[in-house]
C-alpha cells in the first residue's frame, strides 16, 4: 500500500547534505547529485515548484585549498564558507543548464526569519524566483553569521524556508536511509512516524557526525517539529537511493514519512517555538511553574528567580524550571535592565503575558 500525502505536492523544499556534495566534488562518478538534479528538472516539467536549500560551502572551501580536517576557528570557517560558496554556485548553474534550468542564490541569516520586514522580502523573492521558473538554491550565510557556524544547521534552515514558503513538503536528503529503529534487532528504518515523542528522539541520540557536515539525526528531527507543526509532512531518506524524488512523490515507501500534525501551530506561536531566536533566559520558581503548566496563567514577576543574557522589551525569551527544565519561550514584556531597575518583586508585573507564550508541551 503507497501512502497518501494529505493533499497534492505542488511546492517542495528539497535539503541537501554535504556528503553529497562532497562525493561528487571527490568522486563525481559515483554520486548521485546530478540524477537528482535531472529528477529535479523532470518533476519541474510535471508543475512542481522546487527549492533546494544545500549544504557544502566549507566542503568545498576545504577542497579549494586542499585541507581535509574542518577548523573549529570561525574566521577560518567564514574564509571557507566564502571561497566555496563561489565553487557551489558555479557547480549547480553547470549542472542545472545541462538540464535546460537556471538557479538563483539566496544566503539568509537566523536573523532574516526573526525580522518580519526581511521574512516578508524572503518569502517574495522566493515566490517571484519561482514564478520565473528557475530554482532558488538556499544557503546560510557562513560569511557573516558567526554563532550559525558554530551552532545552525541546514536541516533547521531547509525547514524555516518550508514554513516560510508554505511548502506542501520537506524532503531531507542525506546519508541514511531514514530514522532507523536502533532498539529494535533488525535496526528496521521506520516507514512512517506520526509524532516525534521523548522516545523517537531518544533513538537518535549517540548518532555520529561525520566531519563535512553540522547536523545529524538530531537536527532533523528538530527540523521535522519545525514543520510537522506547520502542518507540513516530512521524509528523510537517503540521496543515493534510485529515483529518490519521484518514488517519495509518488508515495512509494522510501526514507521515513514524519506525518504533520493535525492542528497547524498559529502562525504568531509558531514564530515563538521555532523561528525567533531567544536572547535570553528567566528561572522560574515552583508556584509559577504550576501557575504556567497546570492554570495557564501569565508569567508575574515574583515568580522569577533569576534571569540572564541582554534581551530587550518584545524580545524571545526561554522559561527555565529550576531544574534546568524548558518550561515555555514567550515574548518578553520587559528588558534585563528594566528586571534589575525594578526592585520591589512584590508587584505583579506580567513578565510574559499569557497569549505570547508557548509551553514546551505544546
Amino acid at each position: 500500500m503507497s501512502r497518501a500525502f494529505s493533499k497534492k505536492i505542488k511546492r517542495l523544499v528539497i535539503k541537501l547534505g554535504s556528503g553529497t556534495i562532497a562525493k561528487y566534488y571527490t568522486h563525481p562518478e559515483g554520486s548521485s547529485l546530478v540524477s537528482l538534479l535531472e529528477e529535479i528538472s523532470l518533476i519541474q516539467k510535471q508543475g512542481v515548484e522546487v527549492v533546494l536549500v544545500s549544504s557544502g560551502s566549507i566542503v568545498l572551501g576545504l577542497g579549494e585549498i586542499k585541507q581535509e580536517v574542518r577548523p573549529s576557528e570561525v574566521s577560518s570557517l567564514q574564509a571557507l564558507a566564502a571561497i566555496g560558496q563561489n565553487v557551489l554556485m558555479n557547480l549547480y548553474t553547470q549542472l542545472l543548464k545541462k538540464n535546460k534550468l537556471c538557479c538563483a542564490q539566496i544566503l539568509l541569516t537566523w536573523d532574516d526569519f526573526s525580522d518580519r520586514l526581511r521574512y516578508n522580502n524572503a518569502r517574495n523573492t522566493i515566490a517571484k524566483i519561482l514564478a520565473y521558473g528557475m530554482i532558488p538554491i538556499i544557503n546560510e550565510n557562513d560569511t557573516i553569521s558567526t554563532d550559525e557556524i558554530k551552532f545552525g544547521d541546514n536541516d533547521k534552515l531547509s525547514a524555516l524556508v518550508a514554513t516560510l514558503i508554505n511548502a506542501d513538503l520537506l524532503l531531507i536528503l542525506s546519508d541514511v536511509d531514514g530514522l532507523y529503529d536502533t532498539q529494535s534487532a533488525q535496526k528496521e528504518v521506520f516507514r512512517e512516524v506520526k509524532e516525534v515523542t521523548k522516545e523517537i528522539e531518544n533513538l537518535a541520540l549517540g548518532t555520529s557526525k561525520k566531519n563535512v557536515s553540522k547536523g545529524g539525526m538530531v537536527a532533523k528531527l528538530e527540523a521535522v517539529k519545525i514543520v510537522t507543526h506547520a502542518k507540513i509532512p516530512c521524509v528523510i531518506a537517503n540521496a543515493e537511493a534510485k529515483n529518490v524524488i519521484q518514488s517519495v512523490l509518488k508515495g512509494e515507501h522510501v526514507g521515513t514519512l514524519f506525518a504533520e500534525k493535525e492542528e497547524k501551530l498559529l502562525a504568531r506561536r509558531h514564530w515563538i517555538s521555532f523561528v525567533a531566536k531567544p536572547k535570553g533566559k528567566v528561572v522560574i520558581d515552583v508556584g509559577a511553574k504550576q501557575a504556567l503548566l497546570q492554570s495557564g496563567k501569565s508569567l508575574l514577576l515574583p515568580g522569577v528567580v533569576s534571569w540572564e543574557g541582554s534581551f530587550k522589551k518584545d524580545d524571545v525569551i526561554v522559561i527555565l524550571s529550576n531544574d534546568g527544565q524548558e518550561i515555555g519561550r514567550g515574548i518578553t514584556n520587559y528588558s534585563v535592565s528594566d528586571l534589575f531597575q525594578t526592585k520591589d518583586k512584590k508587584q505583579k508585573i506580567e513578565v510574559i503575558h499569557r497569549d505570547d507564550m508557548v509551553l514546551a508541551k505544546r
